[in-house]
């Protein structure tokens, strides 16, 4: 928690003012009993109606002085912890979309969506409790224990035995309670997760008729979160009643002591209500203080989660500027020198001693089984993932060596799941490239074969979130387009035309061919079909290049290549 608190640093004023005003308050508040006991030892004992005005007059008046106070506190305080809030998030926003591929991978979507959202809610909380009672609620519980000794030293120490009782059952019960709403945070991860699987997959789920499996899945989670929270609850529950007692059986001697003072004339009766509204009050601070201690203990579980992710540092460090000068403008686009690959920490590489050198304007096939290791290489050119050994480079450069503007400038992707966003067609296309104008999206669209869908509903067409209103092939011809309006040096089509037909499949690789001469492309696909024409094919299968070349020599000389191809194919259309 004390590392998040920099981000208070813009709201220092409040942070200081918020607690000062609630001091003042407390301040005046300690005043009450003695103003009370006056009233009753002078006004009342005398009759004296005019005192008993005057000093109900000060009440009023201490009671406005005090709400003032409290507002104004309640106003710093909220406008700090929103404020904390709001710079947290953002900068947890921002620490994500550093992370590659390998922490987003680790950590997992459900997980960073509960940090971002519920944990720093829950902190944002902590924090405007704290600047609102951390200060006040201690303040008037030792504040009435040495008002107290101002009436009467023989009855205050009622105070100086009960004030420690009730701090180790706070505390007890602090120290119990916190790792178990850690627990709680996981178990609200996991129905998250749950949730969000169910969204994103409903028609899968209601395909296979699995609503029902999928209740009962979140309600086994849903009952984990419950049984938690009913059993933390439970201790927690404990507080008010265990303060309860202290604090009425402290009245209890306080009246008992009091009482025979009174009798034998050292107290007087308003003293005696003095100090039991001084108890009173400290029964007030300390529920306040246990909701506070309640609220500050999920803060603090919830703090460490978040910390925990600003301290993951990601992977993949780009060079602050790219080092053009080392780049060498050979024939040799991209070239692979005996690259190892493997995800996390698996023994097991996923690419295995990847050697290959694409020329400039090449067009690229790769193709292979599912899990040979496809889009793992062309994940190696944008740099999502870091090599194990070996060199990625482009233009002469190592990868490495780029910084990240310098690096994704180059490239065009277009990923195996045709991603899409809320807004108009003209601002999905403006994702390639900021300011694009009409005449180049109009270029990028009519190559990718969008030309009839976009002309018909127009550039400010409204796309929905992921692209709801549009059909599969219709997705995936927006995102080559999108990746296209960048006019990229090198272009990555990552299985990205597996919703078209097959013959809006050879147009568009015949539109690619044609109107990018120098652009250099990769075509991963399962359809021997898509890339049979490339300069290049690569033939993967478990994470090694198994077979390289032209359709035809690789017809003859790949064995793999040709049961795909026939697998596709006559005989008749492969030419065995």
């Amino acid at each position: 928690m004390r590392k998040l608190l920099k981000y208070l640093k813009d709201y220092k004023k409040e942070s200081i003012l918020g607690p000062l005003f609630k001091l003042l308050e407390a301040s005046f508040e300690l005043f009450v009993p003695l103003v009370i006991a006056r009233i009753i030892d002078i006004g009342i004992l005398n009759k004296d109606m005019n005192y008993v005005l005057k000093m109900g007059g000060m009440l009023v008046v201490l009671g406005i002085i005090g709400l003032v106070c409290s507002i104004t506190a309640q106003y710093f305080a909220a406008k700090a912890a929103v404020g904390f809030g709001t710079a947290v998030r953002s900068q947890l926003f921002r620490h994500l979309n550093r992370f590659s591929y390998e922490e987003m991978d680790q950590i997992g979507s459900a997980t960073l969506i509960t940090r971002i959202t519920s944990d720093i809610n829950q902190v944002q909380a902590g924090v405007n409790m704290v600047l609102r009672l951390f200060l006040r609620s201690p303040f008037i519980v030792f504040g009435a224990m040495i008002m107290a000794f101002t009436v009467d030293t023989k009855s205050a120490m009622v105070f100086v035995i009960t004030i420690p009782v009730l701090s180790i059952i706070i505390f007890g019960i602090m120290a119990i309670s916190m790792p178990i709403y850690k627990k709680i945070q996981k178990y609200l991860e996991q129905i998250t997760l749950v949730t969000r699987e169910n969204l994103v997959g409903v028609r899968v789920i209601r395909a296979f008729n699995q609503q029902e499996k999928e209740c009962a899945q979140f309600d086994e989670e849903s009952n984990l979160l419950l049984k938690s929270q009913k059993y933390v609850g439970k201790i927690a529950g404990l507080l008010n009643p265990l303060t309860y007692i202290v604090i009425n059986v402290a009245i209890i001697m306080i009246i008992w002591v009091g009482g025979k003072q009174v009798n034998t004339g050292r107290l007087t009766q308003g003293e005696v209500v003095a100090l039991v509204n001084y108890m009173s009050q400290i029964l007030v601070e300390l529920i306040k203080l246990a909701n506070l201690i309640i609220t500050t203990t999920k803060s603090f579980a919830c703090a460490s989660r978040i910390q925990m992710v600003f301290e993951m540092q990601p992977s993949i460090v780009y060079a602050d500027n790219s080092k053009e000068t080392q780049e060498c403008y050979t024939d040799d686009m991209v070239v692979f020198e005996h690259v190892n690959f493997a995800y996390g920490d698996s023994a097991e590489n996923a690419l295995t001693d990847i050697h290959f050198r694409v020329k400039k304007g090449e067009t690229i096939g790769i193709i292979g089984g599912t899990g040979s290791g496809k889009s793992s290489i062309i994940n190696l050119i944008p740099r999502f993932y870091d090599v194990k050994s070996g060199k990625v480079l482009i233009h002469g450069m190592d990868v490495r060596d780029y910084s990240k503007e310098a690096l994704q400038s180059k490239i065009g992707i277009v990923p195996q799941k045709a991603v899409l966003f809320k807004g108009t067609i003209r601002e999905n296309l403006q994702w390639g490239k900021k300011d694009a104008t009409t005449e180049e999206m109009n270029q990028a669209i009519s190559i990718a074969q969008a030309e009839e869908f976009v002309k018909e509903h127009g550039l400010d067409y409204k796309i929905q979130q992921g692209g709801k209103n549009l059909s599969g092939g219709q997705r995936q011809r927006l995102t080559i387009a999108r990746a296209l309006v960048k006019q990229p040096e090198i272009l990555i089509l990552d299985d990205s035309a597996s919703a078209l037909d097959f013959a809006t499949d050879a147009q568009l690789r015949k539109a690619i061919q044609e109107e990018t001469k120098d652009m250099t492309v990769f075509i991963v696909s399962q359809r021997a079909a898509s890339i049979r024409h490339a300069d290049q094919i690569f033939v993967l299968d478990d994470g090694k290049i198994v077979g390289s070349g032209t359709h035809e020599f690789l017809l003859k000389s790949c064995d793999i290549y040709r049961e795909i191809c026939l697998s596709q194919f006559s005989k008749e259309e492969v030419g065995v």
